[in-house]
């Protein structure tokens, strides 16, 4: 039968050139360029304002904390802070709760 179906044999390959490294490597670093530029950096920054932010709080601050609460900085420790959110009511939150600074004059404390 073998003159109807010719018989394949495997040719050798010659050896194939090696491929530079670097170009095989390009498509991750150029990846990794991108997300640093638009997600990492962009998020040190914001990190970096909120440490200074917090570390510049002063006594009658207006300021808002991670859960809503707004009120004038009446005392400040080392880790926790004192909140007047109404006239006579203190609350004790951490320094790291605090979320924003408000303009002064922005709460009405009567």
């Amino acid at each position: 039968m073998d003159f109807l179906i010719p018989n394949a044999y495997a040719q050798g390959v010659a050896g194939a050139a090696p491929g530079n490294p670097f170009i095989s490597f390009l498509p991750l670093i150029v990846l990794f360029g991108i997300f640093y530029f638009l997600m990492i950096r962009p998020q040190m920054k914001r990190q970096k304002e909120l440490r200074k932010m917090i570390a510049d709080l002063a006594k009658g601050d207006e300021v808002v904390t991670n859960g809503g609460l707004a009120g004038r900085v009446d005392d400040i420790g080392d880790g926790f802070l004192t909140l007047e959110i109404a006239s006579g009511v203190k609350v004790k939150v951490q320094r790291q709760a605090i979320s924003a600074v408000l303009p002064k004059g922005t709460l009405k404390v009567s």
